[in-house]
């Protein structure tokens, strides 16, 4: 007689109340993240939400006419951009119009005034040496200090040290470091008597671009320049008032970076400075790169640390050399930002090496601005703000309504497909399409205020073509399913039969949709960054989901009466799929006794 043997099992032991719990938590995780962080929605970029749009026009500077050049042109978009995005403002434009307009196009969100601001500010960046400086109403003036309050060592003020040493922290007043008697908080009579002994010292700390004078201001008088210079630039600063906005937007009009100058500046309690300042002793393009950085081995809190270049090494170690030989507060140098002192740190040793560190009592947001203006400061051009304009999202929530019904019509349309052709498998494949699409929208939300992410109208479309491709990966699926059953395999069988197959198709299809947002996101700008972003993100959510969800939901439902016995309008019919003789009868047929030989 025939032995009796088991039905065959599943090629593959399924465990999927697991993976759809595994989903269920990160869903939960990350919608419960996004109302956490109070970011509900996803940002909008310009073009949904509206905006500011600026123009700027190159101006040369005198006989330097050919300065204004494709090159330069194209050298000022990548500072800029990089300027406006280092403060996390993303999908901001800056584009090139004609031979000499850059426009600047910043989308509403927490920083986008800030980064109007320093879009603005595209004047050359400068290290000048401080002759002398007061508050700017007269009395008391603390150290300035664009962004700090105290530094590590006791005294008022930001210090410059070597970033690649430990003394960055050690209280020291015996290296010419002031101490906190000695600290720039003298009063205003005291520092407007330095300003006179300082210009006429013959040992004032200055220096050219090169960093390798060592004349003051007024010792150039005595080299055949006119001593008139030095008494202009003292009424200069008498009576310069920074207090006043139309004032401070003047200081310094007209000066080179070989001449000395007046400045105004903010210190740590929001008051304003005013200063004359030497000739710039290092230029901003000498800076290699800065950072932010939080100390917290020598508790020094946020700092600044500065890479230069090797040109740019020797001038600073020669300027701060001759700097911390001076006394308050001409052992300071001036960070001079389109005429704008935004930091003024002390130092008390040369500083070799080619790095440095500025630290003082800055918190996040001061050290990252202050980093960010040090990396990107420097423009090879100078520029003016020709107009400010504001851009409303109207147009763009007109296209954005459009897009949106577009969308809405292509996922009808794959919706009344899936339910035609596939009748109850398209519950497991709208299902999913769901999943898809909730997550989708919980990560855009999160990656606005985590990266910057903003969404618009070609991130749009680029989320409606993902659920073709979502789409896709279900039929796959699907049609390796019915295929196992076509062979003559039960439900279950064939459900496990056909994952590894569809499996492998799923993942090269996936892959090749990735490597070509990829490669989008990476040789494309702008909006166009958008559509590859949100094609990449979309198409890695489809692999998410469909090995988490779809595939151990179809896995459950195999288990379902309705869909085991191929109900006509499960869309597993065997008979509409033109199944096969079960391939257990040739199996019961193969293993017939055998007559025993004679």
């Amino acid at each position: 007689m025939a032995a009796l043997k088991k039905g065959p099992k599943a090629s593959v032991t399924s465990k999927p109340w697991r993976s759809l719990a595994l989903i269920l938590i990160a869903m939960v995780a990350l919608t419960g993240g996004m109302f956490a962080s109070g970011h509900d929605t996803p940002r909008l970029g310009i073009d949904l939400a509206g905006g500011t749009s600026i123009t700027l026009a190159a101006v040369p500077e005198a006989g330097q006419e050919s300065a204004i050049n494709p090159t330069n042109m194209a050298t000022a978009v990548s500072i800029m951009e990089r300027r406006v995005n280092g403060l996390g403002v993303s999908e901001a434009e800056v584009q090139t119009q004609g031979d000499r307009n850059i426009i600047v196009n910043i989308p509403k969100g927490t920083n986008s005034e800030q980064a109007r601001e320093q879009v603005g500010t595209t004047a050359k960046l400068y290290f000048r040496p401080v002759v002398a400086t007061e508050l700017a109403a007269g009395g008391a003036a603390p150290t300035p200090s664009g962004t700090g309050d105290a530094s590590a060592e006791g005294t008022e003020g930001e210090k410059a040290t070597d970033g690649a040493s430990e003394k960055a922290t050690d209280k020291t007043t015996d290296e010419g470091s002031p101490s906190a008697s000695t600290s720039p908080s003298a009063d205003a009579t005291t520092q407007g008597r330095a300003v006179t002994e300082a210009l006429k010292a013959d040992t004032t700390p200055s220096a050219t671009p090169s960093g390798s004078a060592e004349a003051s201001p007024s010792a150039s008088a005595t080299d055949g320049a006119p001593a008139e210079a030095d008494s202009k630039l003292q009424a200069q600063y008498a009576a310069l008032d920074c207090t006043k906005a139309d004032v401070r937007a003047t200081a310094g009009d007209g000066a080179k970076a070989t001449d000395s100058t007046v400045a105004c500046g903010q210190n740590s309690q929001g008051q304003w400075q005013k200063y004359i300042l030497g000739p710039a002793a290092v230029d901003g393009t000498d800076v290699d790169e800065a950072k932010a950085v939080l100390n917290t081995q020598t508790g020094a809190g946020w700092t600044v640390t500065m890479d230069f270049t090797d040109k740019g090494s020797k001038k600073f170690a020669d300027i701060t050399g001759k700097l911390a030989q001076n006394p308050s507060p001409q052992n300071q140098f001036a960070i001079v930002l389109d005429g704008e002192v935004v930091s003024d740190p002390y130092v008390s040793q040369a500083l070799t090496g080619g790095n440095a560190e500025i630290s003082g009592n800055f918190n996040q947001k001061s050290s990252e601005e202050l980093a960010n203006m040090l990396s990107y400061g420097a423009l090879p051009l100078t520029f003016r703000e020709d107009s400010v304009t504001t851009v409303t999202a109207a147009l763009g929530g007109d296209q954005l309504h459009a897009g949106l019904i577009a969308g809405a019509i292509g996922l009808a349309l794959v919706v009344l497909y899936l339910l035609v052709y596939y009748r109850g498998l398209s519950f497991i494949a709208i299902a999913s399409l769901l999943v898809s699409a909730s997550l989708t929208y919980v990560i855009m939300a999160l990656l606005g205020p985590t990266i910057g992410f903003a969404l618009n109208l070609p991130a749009v479309c680029g989320a409606i073509v993902a659920i073709g491709i979502t789409a896709d990966s279900f039929i796959v699926y699907f049609e390796r399913v019915r295929d196992e059953i076509r062979e003559g395999r039960v439900l279950r069988t064939a459900v496990e039969r056909a994952w590894p197959r569809a499996r492998r198709t799923i993942l090269v299809s996936d892959f090749v949709s990735f490597l070509a947002a990829a490669v989008l996101f990476v040789v494309t700008v702008g909006k166009v960054q958008g559509f590859a972003f949100t094609l990449g993100l979309t198409t890695v959510l489809d692999v998410v989901v469909v090995f988490l969800f779809t595939k151990p939901l179809l896995t459950l439902m195999a288990r379902r009466n309705f869909f085991a016995s191929g109900h006509k309008w499960s869309g597993l019919d065997p008979k509409a799929l033109g199944a096969k003789p079960p391939l257990r009868r040739t199996r019961r047929h193969s293993t017939r006794s055998q007559p025993k030989e004679a």
